[in-house]
């Protein structure tokens, strides 16, 4: 999934565990622009880096997963948590210059090849909605 959205703020980096980092970024997501939506986007591990060539008010196309957790807590109730994990992130005014420049390191880091599950033939898979 993506979406073309304008960057509000970015987050510092935050270390959960000795094992795990993340970091938050915010955008604004105008589809209708009377009532646009503030979205929260985490960028985790060695993928925290790809917001740092980006600043507030930049125009970007978001590539992200949606995630789902399922949790009990302790008193035996059920809780639900999504997430949006962004894995890529582009100028969305100038997308070709991104994928074309290898000088910076950091920017290319978010340029990953998508699961290998969505390159397969849409004719063979049901879905349910």
């Amino acid at each position: 999934m993506n979406i073309k959205a304008k960057l509000l703020e970015i987050f510092s980096p935050q270390q959960i565990s000795d094992k795990f980092k993340k970091r938050e970024f915010v955008v604004e997501f105008a589809e209708n622009p009377q009532y646009p939506e503030f979205i929260k986007f985490e960028l985790i591990q060695d993928k925290c880096g790809i917001i740092d060539n980006y600043s507030a008010g930049d125009e970007i196309d978001v590539h992200f997963n949606l995630k789902g957790r399922k949790w009990t807590d302790p008193k035996g109730e059920v809780k639900y948590f999504n997430t949006l994990q962004a894995w890529r992130i582009l100028k969305a005014d100038n997308q070709s210059a991104q994928n074309s420049s290898s000088s910076d390191s950091s920017s290319n880091s978010g340029l990953v090849e998508p699961p290998a599950w969505l390159d397969e033939d849409d004719d063979n898979q049901d879905v349910p909605f």
